[in-house]
């Protein structure tokens, strides 16, 4: 059996963190996102193809160095130019040999899930949730697939698509089919949709999936899988008060964090307060405070109600004496002082 894992899209809703990383290596309990995949996928495939684009380097590098603890061959594919899921996909047919695992290498999935969908010729992973109108929305009958419909403004159901599926190299013809969606992409769920006209699609329930849509989904798969402990990364020094929180390797701890991801090579000092925060890699924080409130937070120019949010702050940030407003995102790479209200891009 083969997978393959979609991992070459460039995801503006999760910056600042992604604009020095592609939103795969983003961390969750100090293991990446493709990491958790891999860990789900390992033993149930032989081979993982990965479609990677943006940042591909920093992908490829990083799993050059974590393969051998995997018992499958990887593959790199290159998606040159971002149009869409169905184009990314539609790359790997020369290599696809028979039925085969396709998912996204930035949400979480689980190998129970992976297990299940195995079980069946054409399969879609599926899941209830409380914010259908953000998904795409599935239509079955006796748990067999008949529609999808994208991000509905009345509810339809609250069962929505995992984007996890699996394939025969029949959908490699009815990709060539799709045409370009709304957003200018070629969609996967437009071959979905016209390989449901002609088979069966069994929907499969998700146990465990964590769709990654913006910085604050970190938070919450985080603190699902501490399950409420905390993580500390190798070389990490914690002397000041650590709660429910993850921080990475080479860290310098001595303020307070509570519930937050601290990534690595970070320096807390006293007198600093992080709350429900996420704080990216080479952050200096001296005598600053993050704390967090019910907000909402602009996301392409947009706001986006959030439950407890502290700040997000991206890579090579140094803040001293600085408090920055619940809901704030600081770009990489700035500097800041005083009181921080809004967003500093």
């Amino acid at each position: 059996m083969q997978a393959v894992i979609l991992a070459g899209g460039k995801s503006t809703r999760t910056y600042p963190l992604t604009v020095t990383r592609p939103k795969p290596l983003l961390k969750v309990a100090n293991k990446t996102l493709l990491e958790w995949n891999f860990n789900a996928l390992n033993g149930l495939v032989e081979e993982v193809i990965l479609v990677v684009g943006y940042k591909k380097d920093r992908i490829i590098n990083f799993v050059n160095k974590i393969k051998n603890k995997y018992k499958f061959k990887i593959k790199f594919v290159e998606q040159k130019e971002q149009l869409g899921t169905g184009h990314a996909l539609l790359l790997v047919e020369n290599l696809i040999k028979n039925n085969f695992i396709s998912l996204y290498g930035d949400d979480i999935y689980c190998k129970n899930d992976v297990k299940n969908i195995l079980k069946y010729k054409n399969s879609i992973l599926v899941k209830k949730v409380k914010n259908p109108e953000n998904f795409g929305v599935i239509i079955q009958n006796n748990n067999i697939l008949t529609n999808i419909i994208e991000k509905p403004q009345l509810f339809v159901s609250d069962l929505v698509n995992c984007g996890m599926y699996v394939f025969d190299k029949k959908i490699f013809e009815l990709l060539k089919k799709v045409k370009k969606s709304k957003r200018g992409e070629y969609e996967i769920v437009g071959a979905i949709k016209f390989l449901a006209m002609e088979e069966d699609i069994n929907c499969v329930k998700s146990s465990e999936w964590f769709p990654i849509g913006y910085p604050w989904d970190l938070l919450e798969a985080d603190r699902y899988y501490r399950n409420k402990k905390n993580k500390i990364g190798k070389n990490s020094k914690i002397n000041g008060k650590m709660v429910n929180s993850s921080v990475g390797d080479n860290c310098i701890i001595d303020g307070s964090i509570k519930n937050s991801i601290i990534m690595d090579n970070v320096t807390i000092e006293k007198n600093s307060v992080i709350e429900d925060s996420v704080i990216g890699n080479d952050v200096y924080f001296g005598g600053s405070i993050l704390s967090e409130e019910n907000v909402k937070s602009m996301v392409k120019g947009k706001p986006v109600v959030v439950k407890k949010l502290g700040a997000v702050l991206g890579d090579n940030v140094i803040a001293n004496d600085v408090i920055v407003n619940p809901g704030c995102k600081i770009w990489p790479s700035k500097e800041i002082k005083g009181e921080v209200k809004e967003d500093v891009e």
